[in-house]
């Protein structure tokens, strides 16, 4: 009889358990992300000059799935730089992300290989890189078109000096 009550309980347990993960609402995530990554700088020269920004690196696979996913704001001059670990071409989408944003494919050597600018926040659209890189960044809507940042302009960062 104790082994029964105590399968009960277990049971009842797990399920309290799946509740209360299933209840963590959109809010719960933004609170959690916005808190996300260290801070590392990043800069991109392009014909204009160098500009710099800071930006959370995803480096785990649960950090690139999260990405921007339910933040609401991102600070000027401020990014998230996906590191694939390995060059390989890559899709990106904006699924449950509201901030418009621009996308910039990095090769392994650090050239920007294409900006996809002013994607649709909220979208399923599948944006592709193109060719294989071994990164995205991730700015605020209209930060390249302001800083003029295009395809072979170069980015600095550790993740680029190590290849």
């Amino acid at each position: 009889m104790p082994d029964r009550f105590r399968d009960v309980r277990g049971a009842l347990a797990a399920a309290l358990l799946c509740l209360v993960a299933a209840s963590a609402s959109p809010r719960d995530a933004e609170a959690q992300d916005s808190k996300a990554g260290v801070v590392e700088p990043l800069v991109i020269t392009t014909r204009t000059g160098p500009h710099r920004f800071e930006v959370e690196v995803m480096r785990t696979d649960a950090d690139r799935s999260r990405g921007l996913m339910f933040r609401r704001s991102m600070a000027p001059e401020h990014g998230m730089l996906f590191d694939f670990a390995a060059v390989a071409p890559v899709a990106m989408w904006m699924k449950n992300t509201y901030l418009p944003l621009d996308m910039v494919f990095i090769r392994a050597n650090g050239t920007i290989v294409r900006v996809a600018a002013d994607t649709e926040p909220l979208s399923t659209k599948v944006i592709p890189s193109g060719e294989p890189v071994l990164s995205v960044l991730e700015l605020n809507a209209g930060t390249a078109a302001r800083l003029g940042i295009r395809s072979g302009d170069t980015v600095e960062h550790p993740l680029f000096q190590q290849r």
